[in-house]
């Protein structure tokens, strides 16, 4: 005789309307929320087709995804210099000039001013 089917315990994350839309098939059809989920999972494993309608995430175009499975391919050493090479690449090489407004009320006093920064 067969014993009961194993069984994981998990938590997840869902938008609160697909929590809702599971909730109300589970009171429709008067099976736990539990079974709603796994009887999601086992209909969308089961046909290849659904796989392919999963629309992409947005802003992911194909050479953004190109890209990230070039990265995917190196080493997690590898991937964390180039990601230290494109930070030291995009620092500021000096630190950037301030804007300062300099009145005087003579020439004189200008020449003074420029004489001792040392320009």
């Amino acid at each position: 005789m067969l014993g009961p089917k194993p069984f994981a315990r998990i938590a997840i994350t869902l938008p609160a309307a697909d929590l809702a839309a599971a909730d109300q098939l589970a009171a429709r059809h008067d099976r736990s929320r539990s079974w709603i989920i796994a009887e999601s999972i086992r209909r969308y494993a089961a046909d290849p087709g659904a796989r392919e309608a999963v629309p992409t995430a947005k802003g992911l175009g194909d050479s953004r995804r190109a890209q990230l499975e070039r990265d995917m391919k190196l080493t997690p050493e590898a991937r964390v210099r180039a990601a230290e090479d494109t930070v030291r690449l995009t620092k500021p090489r000096s630190k950037p000039r301030t804007h300062q407004l300099v009145m005087f009320d003579r020439y004189e006093d200008f020449l003074d001013w420029k004489r001792s920064r040392g320009r």
